[in-house]
This record gives C-alpha cells, sequence and structure tokens, in this order.
C-alpha cells in the first residue's frame, strides 16, 4: 500500500504545481487602451488504487482528468473597470470579445489615423 500513498502524493505535487493564481486569472490582453484579463474555472480529478494478490502479483495505478472553462472577462479601459461574465461556454466568450472589439478597433483607427496625419505633416 505504500505504492498508492507514493501515487497519491506524486500526483497531487503535479496538480498543486499546475493550480496557481495565473492559472485561474489569465494573461492580460491589452489592445489600445483597453486590456482584457480572462477568469477562469478549472475543475480536477483523480483516483489512485492498488491491490496485492497471492505471491508477488498485485499493482497500483492513478488516473487523473482536468478541464479549463473561461467563466468571465475583466475589462479595463478609459471608463473604469467592469467584470463581464461568460455565459455558454466558448461561443459566448468569442461573441462578448465580438461585441468589445469593435470599440477596440475603433480607438486603434483612430490613433492609427492621428499617427499619420502626424506623418504626413
Amino acid at each position: 500500500m505504500a505504492d498508492v500513498e507514493d501515487l497519491i502524493k506524486a500526483t497531487l505535487g503535479q496538480i498543486e504545481k499546475v493550480l496557481d493564481a495565473k492559472t485561474v486569472i489569465g494573461e492580460p490582453i491589452t489592445v489600445g487602451e483597453t486590456t482584457l484579463i480572462p477568469l477562469l474555472s478549472i475543475g480536477v480529478g483523480f483516483g489512485a488504487g492498488g491491490a496485492t494478490g497471492k505471491e508477488e502479483s498485485g499493482g497500483s495505478a492513478t488516473a487523473g482528468g482536468a478541464g479549463v472553462k473561461p467563466i468571465a472577462i475583466i475589462v479595463v479601459d478609459k471608463e473604469g473597470v467592469r467584470i463581464e461574465a461568460i455565459k455558454g461556454g466558448v461561443a459566448s466568450a468569442i461573441e462578448k470579445l465580438t461585441e468589445t472589439l469593435p470599440d477596440v478597433a475603433a480607438k486603434i483607427a483612430e490613433k492609427w489615423g492621428m499617427r499619420k496625419d502626424k506623418a504626413e505633416e
């Protein structure tokens, strides 16, 4: 049974390495004056077991799985900070981004136009 305990400790050690604040709060994405910070939900499950039999038969094993799901986006812009919930998974996340991106694209185009005008002067 010491094998099972070692497997559990090793598995929990690896899970602990993966789960930190950077896993739940994604890397910020900055476009123009707007910063988007994804918030994620993480689920982890694992199992371990062992058996002994007659003479030298027996064994032990572990198995696990994990899932990551976007749940919200923190939007930081000149209007302030707000959290936009993501409902329905990836399709809704893309929809939320497409709602935000036109404003961001307009800001970029406006700045690009200012740069182009300055370069022409």
